[in-house]
């Protein structure tokens, strides 16, 4: 196969509640009881996937992000040698130590975001915290955080795994992306799901074709200033919640839920 890559990197996000088979438990979620063994090792099969085709075709460098929950979830020693692994907590910003020199970055195992209804474990950082997160005045998701942090250093958005709404939201932001969708959800903890190995292989040949059309990749901007409104669940979440404007100043407390304020970028925020 033709070396189409050759000294690239490469930037894979991984989550894992889009995984393939993935539903949780009723009431719960994706918690560490239940589910949780299989989920972990079925998202790092998925990111395992999309980083050999990424290096069959000849790319030099591979980052697999491990982005679930605290940042330490899967068996290290399913993935390949080849790859370097981000992976913990307590650092600042997203897709970390990301440069301009990665040639784009990929989601795999990401989720449709709260208040989506017929999605899979649906929800916005955390189902318990958030009825939602909106930019410059539009509902936003993970993946739509994650790739403005990554065009922040010009990187763009190449390919998306994840259930059925999940890979509608993620079309609708980044209409350029190869997708590949593993489940379709019948209500927040149950789906029909394709097989996790006929995902793994359906995920190597998406990725190809992603890394043919690289050129006609492109970033997803927001511009500045920056609108955030962030609407909780619990109104003591809201109040004492520490977020603070380009001016310094506190966020303002809308109404019990909603606290809204500007900023100079996404980078204010995590």
């Amino acid at each position: 196969m033709e070396r189409i890559l050759d000294g690239k990197k490469f930037y894979i996000g991984v989550d894992c509640e889009g995984a393939a088979c993935v539903v949780g438990e009723p009431g719960k979620g994706l918690g560490q009881g239940g589910q949780y063994r299989f989920a972990v090792q079925q998202a790092a099969r998925e990111a395992n996937a999309a980083a050999q085709e990424l290096f069959e075709l000849g790319a030099e460098t591979v980052v697999i992000w491990d982005n679930h929950g605290n940042g330490c979830n899967f068996d290290y020693e399913l993935l390949d040698s080849r790859v370097n692994i981000a992976l913990g907590s307590g650092h600042r910003g997203r897709f970390p130590l990301l440069d301009e020199d990665y040639a784009g970055v990929m989601f795999i195992g990401y989720h449709a975001r709260e208040n989506t209804a017929g999605a899979v474990l649906a929800h916005t950082y955390s189902s318990a915290a958030y009825q939602y997160y909106k930019l410059n005045g539009r509902e936003v998701g993970e993946m739509e955080v994650d790739a403005a942090f990554a065009a922040l250093k010009e990187v763009p958005v190449m390919f998306c795994a994840s259930d059925y709404c999940g890979i509608r939201q993620a079309k609708e932001s980044f209409p350029w992306v190869e997708t590949v969708v593993t489940k379709k959800g019948m209500s927040w903890t149950s789906a029909v799901s394709k097989h996790p190995l006929a995902v793994c292989e359906e995920i190597r040949e998406t990725v190809r074709r992603a890394a043919l059309r690289l050129e006609e990749m492109e970033c997803y901007r927001l511009p500045s200033p920056l609108e955030v409104e962030i609407r909780y669940k619990r109104m003591e979440d809201a109040s004492r919640a520490i977020l603070v404007d380009w001016e310094g100043k506190p966020f303002a407390l809308s109404d019990a839920f909603t606290r809204k304020g500007i900023m100079n970028s996404i980078e204010g925020l995590f």
